[in-house]
């Protein structure tokens, strides 16, 4: 590779670099559906159809936003579960408990880009393909712990649940197949009812639902996920 196409290259990813902060910082101020590639060319000191070789439209930018989004929650819940694994019983729970807490942190950290991923769809966007490797990169790590705990033969949800219906049963292989989680219907059932319920609380919370109700909301959270790890069958840490 000649040292002109190196320095070709460092100023594209430089330039692209810059083009999704202002786009982030974008999304805070005018949120997705007002995202304008030029009103960022203006501000990068560009003429408009400079910044189409990047981006050829808006979709195309908000695309790279929302894998750059998934691909950030991805990355901090595989480090916060690497942070804790070990063979105890009780480990899986305390992994769960991680990575809720990652994402959490993560979704507080980024809350407009957060609403870009999990709020209102954008008008006249449709998500291509592409999007799904990235999508489902924090929830191979979740279904790794259900699997793992399954497999250890410690899941024990508390009370009874009823059972999966068959109508769910080609739901239930599709998601198994996406994220590489082996365990039977019922426990995949309650597993996935377990993650929604991880970002509808984080949507009350980000969204202003919990506002005037909820005052701790570190504590409620973790209670919140403590339940919802009993539901799949994980056992707590002892705290």
């Amino acid at each position: 590779m000649s040292a002109g196409r190196t320095a070709r290259e460092r100023v594209r990813a430089e330039l692209i670099a810059e083009i999704t902060e202002i786009a982030r910082k974008q999304l805070a101020t005018d949120g997705a559906a007002g995202l304008s590639l030029r009103a960022i060319a203006r501000e990068m000191g560009m003429v408009s159809s400079a910044i189409y070789r990047y981006f050829p439209s808006r979709d195309d930018l908000l695309t790279a936003l929302i894998i750059d989004g998934y691909n950030a929650i991805g990355a901090a819940v595989e480090r916060a579960d690497d942070a804790v694994r070990d063979d105890r019983p009780d480990a899986f729970g305390e992994r769960w408990l991680a990575v809720c807490r990652a994402v959490r942190a993560w979704a507080l950290a980024h809350p407009h880009e957060f609403a870009l991923l999990y709020g209102s769809p954008v008008p006249g966007y449709t998500a291509p393909g592409d999007t799904v490797q990235a999508a489902v990169r924090d929830a191979v790590v979740y279904a790794r712990i259900v699997t793992e705990a399954h497999a250890a033969g410690v899941l024990d949800p508390v009370g009874p649940c009823p059972p999966a219906p068959s109508a769910i049963a080609a739901d239930m292989a599709r998601i198994r197949e996406g994220v590489g989680m082996a365990v039977p219907d019922d426990i995949a059932a309650r597993a996935v009812t377990a993650w929604s319920a991880l970002f509808g609380t984080l949507s009350f919370e980000l969204f202003g639902t919990f506002n005037n109700t909820i005052e701790d909301r570190d504590d409620y959270f973790d209670h919140s996920m403590a339940l919802l790890a009993r539901l799949i069958g994980l056992e707590m840490p002892q705290t």
